[in-house]
């Protein structure tokens, strides 16, 4: 009998496959398998086992965001009936991207276990620059966006070479970023200390412009369900003609469904509305194309190992050295990013951009949307969630009429709470082997 037609007679159990992987394990060690495997042995049993020994083991994943997601909703929809209205909801959604995209940028450095204080004061100095540019200088937009952007990642690399080649600390060089390019923000605004910007030009219409066409929301929805099926369709023909584990076509169809709820529901309520925002689509490219460069391509996984360990990185080869300086200048291209949204949402750069709580609010969706401060752990869709909670509470509390002090104590307070579950969970995977 071969192997094969053995394993498919034969109903393995969880710690079955678990000992056979690695027989040397004690007996009442939590087994850490390939889920996949587990779900090509038991099927639907082989996905409830698997949570349950994550949710043991302390791997929470993104249940708690979530989790906490559905609650701030229903609270402030019971508190106000015009919170899930589709009017609120674009404007949270369109709102959330400026912070959203300087937290992706943030998740990089993260996950390597540092910070970057500086992305609020950078974003500053982004929207300065291009708008003393376009508007003072008359430089053509598009040009004066490819400066902003290229000076927010040379920015980023001058933090990463200090940090990385020089041997400062990544807190106190990006600290001294904070101060050093909020003075040059306001020294580049010059003495007005606020320039509007064109509200029908290229900036102007990042968080103004929607596709009103209600095909356009539906049918990128249309686009993005039916390339994940594609992509995952193809990618179980490799890894079966591989012989290596694979997903179930029912597990791909109901991934496939579940993000079909994810994508019509949203473009149902922008169309109830205004249509699709431009800033959205903008920003959904951003994090697929972060996810992938973080997922699938070498650079992500040597970022990766390095969160994980420095000194095992450089035994295996990696450049620290580069990649270091490679995730700040990412951190500093994305909070200049974010910088220009910025601008575009309030139509000017003036002197408090970058200020106020936008530094503390991108560390704490970054946090709150499940990635790690000790590094190693989190992923670019993290900000879409984490940025998510933030602007939702900012925007349900003022539904209500709650006072700023409030607002900030109340994120605070969120913030404190993710970070006391990141310290628990790692503690419990410590305790179960699998940190």
């Amino acid at each position: 009998m071969s192997t094969e037609h053995h394993t498919s007679a034969h109903h393995t159990s969880a710690e079955e496959v678990a000992q056979l992987a690695n027989p040397a394990a004690p007996a009442d060690a939590i087994p850490v398998v390939d889920p996949r495997l587990l779900v090509r042995e038991q099927g639907l049993s082989g996905y409830l086992s698997e949570f349950g020994r994550k949710m043991k083991a302390g791997d929470l994943g993104s249940l708690p965001v979530v989790v906490g997601l559905i609650i701030i909703c229903g609270i402030f929809q019971g508190l106000n009936a015009n919170f899930l209205s589709p009017e609120n909801l674009t404007n949270i959604a369109i709102t959330m991207v400026a912070t959203g995209m300087m937290a992706v940028g943030i998740i990089f450095v993260l996950l390597l276990g540092e910070i970057d204080l500086s992305v609020g004061s950078v974003s500053g100095v982004a929207g300065a620059l291009f708008a003393v540019l376009a508007v003072t200088h008359g430089v053509n937009e598009w040009v004066a966006i490819l400066a902003a952007v290229a000076g927010g990642a040379l920015i980023g690399a001058i933090h990463g070479f200090f940090f990385a080649k020089i041997g400062a600390p990544a807190f106190a060089v990006t600290l001294s970023g904070l101060l050093f390019w909020s003075g040059a923000m306001l020294q580049i605004l010059g003495s007005n200390g606020t320039i509007n910007i064109d509200s029908d030009g290229v900036v102007g219409q990042l968080t103004t412009y929607f596709f009103t066409d209600v095909a356009a929301g539906y049918g990128l929805a249309a686009v993005a369900v039916i390339g994940y099926f594609l992509a995952s369709f193809f990618d179980n023909r490799r890894r079966e003609a591989a012989g290596v584990p694979s997903r179930p076509m029912s597990e791909i169809a109901l991934r496939t469904g579940l993000l079909a709820v994810f994508t019509f529901g949203p473009a149902a309520v922008f169309n109830q509305y205004k249509g699709l925002p431009l800033a959205v689509v903008l920003f959904v490219v951003v994090l697929a194309g972060t996810d992938f460069l973080l997922r699938r391509t070498t650079f992500g996984r040597n970022v990766f190992a390095l969160g994980g360990s420095v000194e095992a990185s450089r035994r295996a080869g990696i450049s620290v050295v580069g990649i270091r300086i490679a995730v700040f200048t990412i951190s500093g291209t994305f909070a200049a990013i974010g910088g220009l949204f910025w601008a575009s949402k309030i139509a000017a750069a003036n002197q408090s951009a970058g200020g106020g709580d936008l530094l503390m609010n991108v560390i704490a969706a970054a946090v709150i949307g499940g990635t790690s401060l000790f590094g190693g752990r989190g992923r670019t869709w993290n900000a879409l969630l984490g940025v998510m909670v933030i602007t939702s509470i900012q925007y349900g509390l003022a539904l209500q009429g709650i006072a700023t002090p409030i607002q900030y104590m109340i994120t605070g307070a969120v913030l404190l709470a993710t970070v006391v579950i990141d310290s628990v969970t790692r503690k419990t995977q410590k305790t179960a082997g699998r940190a």
